[in-house]
């Protein structure tokens, strides 16, 4: 069976200007994932992870290698030579992104944010409405914060709120960059609950976690990263 994500000797490095040197995040990384699998990177900060996850969405340009996804609209496609076109699209409709930080317009309610997600992906409003919801009623968001700015949410309500505007689309693929950083117990076994339901119905994930027990028995494979490179594989 043809994996959805193949990666291909990725290497990504940053230049330091002032310095006036190259610093390697990661070197001649290769993996790839079939669907429906969750896969794990643990490894120290600076160790290469989210660099990993930001060149598979693209934030991230890589030097070298290949990024091949399965995509249910463009067939096989290579996401580090995709056009903004291509990328934009695969961001509304098959992949997702979950990170520490919270990243929005000014100005737009916790329940705007959430509704705005289901739109993209050709719904109607009566069912973003409904949608956005039942999963901020989930991840137990205080309906008095529904119709705030989240610039006014701690941190723990603003993860909360990416994690729902990202699983609520239901993508293809998710990526997931430390998203219980800052939960506690009760939210993680929330994210918990919506990762498992996500798996049954079918959604690839690649995560990085520090949390180690919240990963047992989620994770079908993990990698541990060390100095830019996967140095063991369970």
């Amino acid at each position: 069976m043809e994996p959805i994500l193949r990666i291909e000797n990725l290497s990504k490095s940053f230049t330091l200007h002032n310095l006036k040197k190259q610093i390697k995040a990661v070197d001649a990384i290769n993996f790839e994932m079939q669907e429906g699998e969750f896969v794990g990177i643990t490894g120290k900060s600076g160790s290469g992870k989210s660099t990993i996850l930001k060149s598979i969405y693209r934030t991230y340009v890589i030097n070298e290698g290949n990024i091949w996804y399965l995509s249910k609209k463009f067939g096989r496609i290579n996401l580090a030579e995709a056009s903004e076109r291509e990328i934009v699209y695969l961001r509304k409709q098959e992949i997702g992104y979950v990170s520490q930080f919270l990243n929005v317009m000014p100005r737009t309610t916790a329940r705007e944010l959430v509704e705005q997600a289901i739109v993209e992906m050709g719904n109607t409003n009566f069912l973003a409405e409904r949608e956005a919801e039942k999963m901020l009623s989930h991840f137990e968001l205080d309906e008095e914060l529904w119709d705030s700015y989240p610039a006014t949410f701690s941190g723990g309500e603003k993860l909360r709120l990416n994690i729902a505007r990202a699983m609520v689309k239901r993508p293809r693929l998710l990526l997931l960059d430390e998203p219980t950083a800052s939960l506690d117990h009760a939210s993680k076994r929330k994210v918990r609950e919506l990762m498992e339901q996500l798996m049954r119905e079918g959604t690839t994930m690649l995560g990085i976690f520090h949390d180690l027990e919240f990963m047992k028995n989620l994770c079908h494979r993990e990698y541990n990263m060390n100095a830019g490179h996967f140095a063991s594989v369970r």
